[in-house]
């Protein structure tokens, strides 16, 4: 009986110390982003979708949970060698989890800073050139996928896209580095709102761009793109 009971507590103590994610909750409401983003669309992009990927990714933990000690960017960094589901549900949960905070409600987002601003020049000519870039990038992505805005690893601005729950993080695309501004054009990220017209979300979704976090991404990246320099030499 006391053997017996020494398995169960060892089971129960080794389950309980297996690492986790968990569905982050939303800074705002679900009817805060309206009438660029509708209340329901909101609702079951983060409970059912995010949470699908949150889900799936704690399965593939149990599989195999080695995965878990690592960090989600050191994951995605070592994507290609990984199964698909852990592809799939790591490059989904990393992506939503930005997607949530940099929107914020009409008027409460802020501006870019003066650095973020000289970069956008630097890299695009003006705001209006980066943001038609954008446009672009998020328009002609085929299928479902992501835009976004990401830090090389030369330290310059780029727009980008990705296939499905893809990311720059991963060692699987082409242009890789640091996000900074991301766009989810999944059509179940607009569809109850905008059904085929995935340009009037496009446009639409710069009134609500949280430029707080953009910033402050942007400083992070930057500032670790001059240290991985320095370390270099």
């Amino acid at each position: 009986m006391t053997k017996l009971l020494l398995i169960v507590v060892s089971t129960l103590f080794a389950s309980s110390s297996l690492a986790s994610v968990e569905l982050p909750s939303l800074p705002y409401a679900y009817d805060a982003l309206e009438p660029v983003i509708d209340a329901k669309t909101m609702e079951l992009h983060h409970v059912r979708h995010h949470g699908a990927q949150v889900t799936g990714l704690n399965a593939e933990y149990e599989k195999n949970p080695s995965l878990a000690k690592l960090s989600l960017e050191a994951l995605l960094g070592s994507i290609s060698t990984l199964p698909p589901a852990v592809r799939n549900n790591a490059g989904g949960h990393y992506n939503h989890s930005l997607f949530w905070t940099v929107m914020a409600p009409e008027g409460e987002g802020g501006e870019p800073s003066e650095s973020l601003l000289a970069a956008i020049r630097r890299d695009f000519g003006s705001m209006n050139s980066l943001q038609t870039a954008f446009a672009a990038a998020a328009a002609t992505r085929f299928g479902s996928g992501w835009a976004w805005l990401i830090v090389d690893e030369d330290g310059k601005l780029k727009v980008t896209s990705t296939a499905n729950q893809d990311n720059p993080l991963m060692d699987v695309v082409e242009d890789r580095g640091t996000p900074v501004l991301g766009l989810d054009v999944w059509e179940h990220a607009y569809y109850l709102n905008y059904q085929n017209r995935r340009s009037d979300y496009i446009v639409a979704w710069w009134k609500i761009v949280n430029w707080h976090e953009v910033n402050r991404r942007f400083a992070s990246a930057v500032g670790q793109k001059g240290q991985d320099h320095d370390a270099a030499h």
